[in-house]
């Protein structure tokens, strides 16, 4: 019994974590080609005949600018401050609801989002967040910020099927993702939290007042030296 419980509590969850260090190290080289969530979207969709996947990778340096600072302006603000978890939203947000009865909103970080594409089925269960915050801990020490931001920008779904902002670029706008201008960055970034129901190039009332918001913030913010020297 005692050979099992020193298997069950000690051996199997430093394995597991060996396993998760080495998984991390290797995508900070490696690009991260499929991941958990296109898997999950193939089976919800497998009875749509029309329905493929669609990515390509490409380095930040392929990347425009102007796309980095809008999903910065976009989604998170404090990218470039916070250590993958932002406490000043956190800490608003919960001020919020305590003393005005504001309902508990999420306030994850591009360093989450990341962990959650690369690393969870993005479920909705409290097991995935703890998953979640374990693995953006992890990205946070081993890949930096500038590796997280290129991860992020290729493996974010971005429409049905499409992942990242190159395959984005051509399926909106017929364009590279180097070749994204403000409003076109804007645009795509206002989509993030509903890909699935929204379309930058046919965009709503919604999208277009977003995007006229994430321009606003992109010239206010400050950006990190490997945004600013492109």
């Amino acid at each position: 019994m005692k050979r099992w419980k020193k298997i069950v509590f000690f051996k199997i969850p430093l394995l597991l974590i060996g396993l998760s260090l080495l998984w991390v190290t290797l995508l900070k080289a490696v690009p991260a080609y499929y991941t958990p969530l296109m898997i999950k979207r193939s089976v919800q969709f497998r009875e749509d005949e029309g329905f493929k996947t669609v990515r390509t990778w490409v380095p930040l340096e392929k990347i425009s600018p102007e796309m980095i600072k809008a999903v910065i302006a976009a989604e998170d603000n404090r990218f470039a401050q916070h250590n993958g978890f932002d406490t000043v939203e956190i800490r608003r947000m919960l001020h919020q609801h305590t003393h005005h009865g504001k309902k508990l909103r999420g306030c994850s970080t591009i360093s989450q989002q990341t962990a959650k594409n690369v690393f969870t089925l993005c479920s909705d269960t409290g097991w995935r967040k703890i998953v979640e915050a374990y693995y953006t801990f992890l990205i946070e020490k081993i890949w930096g910020k500038r590796r997280i931001m290129e991860v992020y920008l290729n493996v974010a779904e971005t429409g049905k099927g499409i992942y990242g902002v190159e395959a984005a670029a051509k399926a909106y706008y017929g364009t590279s993702a180097a070749k994204l201008n403000a409003s076109q960055a804007a645009r795509i970034a206002a989509c993030l939290p509903s890909p699935l129901k929204r379309r930058p190039d046919n965009p709503g009332k919604y999208v277009l007042q977003r995007e006229k918001q994430i321009k606003a913030i992109m010239g206010k913010l400050s950006y990190p030296d490997w945004v600013k020297k492109r």
